[in-house]
């Protein structure tokens, strides 16, 4: 079941309606808070319980698995003092990836996106991530992320994200997004050079259905990346404290692995576009093939059919009727205009 955002139609901006998908699992809330010297993870069933550092040198991240619970996130918002349309915008799971700067923090959006490697699709989920002074909270749809690789570097101490501030767990986050984006093109890669082969060998109504599956995934995986180019672009030039001179040149080469993905997709897009073209071209061609034989077929039957037609008529005068070796002369005469006839038709590669 999912809720749809015709849900909020004519309602007043700031208004708190879950947009996506509903799960029957509650909610979840991971708290880490870490620094120089130490780590901590802490499992949560209840916001209430949760007790977030205010101290400058230690650092807070925390993680919200499920979002149908709307008066959980209006608690989470009004304890960090996050803006009526910032609430809003994190239950709207079709948002476009953006950024927005408030007072005391940044809002950033952009979608996290797997690959099914069974059914070759493309599942997307939006990421929310709100960026404060010593905190960083991030909203998930669904459990399971791309993040346990930035879990671990927080757990183990000397690593660079437990040298740097929240910001640069911001970038971490986002580079491992971006990361799982290579990996997607290149299982769409994969799937490419199968279906290459297919189209080849054996072009059928299923190598169409998987062509424009892929062709969707290309589309999604656009959507989600396009606009998310000028969110990384814009966290590079921003002047906002939240974000470190330090941290910026991390943001720089996000920016070049973004635009690395752009540019991947754009050229596997006209890929794609050219298999649709070879697919209805090698169909078009077999068609071509089918037809030609049944006219060379019906072309050499043409005559035939003259001669068995002129001597299938009730004429009463008709000599040949009486001679004795009619027949067989018949038959060889449309045998020897059958052979010249196939024999013309090599001879003009027709054949």
């Amino acid at each position: 079941m999912k809720n749809r955002r015709s849900q909020k139609a004519g309602l007043p901006p700031g208004s708190m309606v879950y947009v996506g998908k509903v799960v029957a699992e509650p909610p979840h809330i991971t708290h880490i808070s870490y620094d120089k010297e130490a780590s901590k993870t802490q499992e949560m069933s209840d916001f209430n319980e949760a007790h977030f550092s205010t101290t400058k040198d230690k650092y807070n991240w925390i993680n919200i698995t499920g979002l149908s619970d709307v008066q959980l996130i209006k608690n989470i918002g009004d304890y960090f003092k996050l803006h009526v349309l910032t609430q809003e915008d994190i239950l709207n799971t079709e948002q476009r990836a953006k950024l927005e700067s408030y007072d005391s923090y940044t809002y950033i959006v952009l979608k996290m996106l797997y690959y099914d490697k069974d059914k070759r699709t493309i599942k997307s989920e939006q990421l929310s991530i709100i960026l404060t002074e010593n905190t960083l909270i991030t909203f998930q749809e669904f459990k399971g992320d791309v993040f346990d690789g930035v879990r671990e570097r927080i757990k183990t101490a000397g690593t660079r994200i437990r040298k740097n501030e929240v910001d640069f767990l911001a970038y971490a986050l986002m580079d491992a997004v971006i990361d799982n984006y290579f990996l997607i093109i290149e299982q769409m890669g994969d799937n490419i050079d199968e279906l290459e082969a297919s189209i080849l060998n054996n072009p059928n109504q299923q190598v169409m259905v998987q062509l424009y599956a892929l062709k969707r995934n290309v589309v999604l995986l656009r959507k989600s990346v396009w606009p998310l180019r000028e969110v990384v672009s814009s966290m590079e030039r921003t002047d906002e404290f939240v974000i470190h001179s330090n941290t910026k040149v991390f943001i720089r080469d996000l920016y070049d692995h973004t635009i690395q993905v752009l540019d991947t997709n754009e050229s596997m897009r006209d890929i794609v576009n050219g298999l649709v073209d070879i697919y209805l071209t090698t169909i078009n061609n077999n068609m071509s093939s089918v037809m030609k034989v049944l006219t060379i077929i019906s072309t050499i039957f043409i005559p035939l059919t003259f001669i068995a037609g002129v001597y299938g008529m009730n004429f009463l005068f008709m000599p040949e009727l009486e001679w004795r070796w009619s027949y067989p002369i018949i038959l060889v005469v449309m045998l020897t205009i059958s052979i010249g006839m196939i024999l013309f038709f090599k001879k003009k590669k027709w054949l």
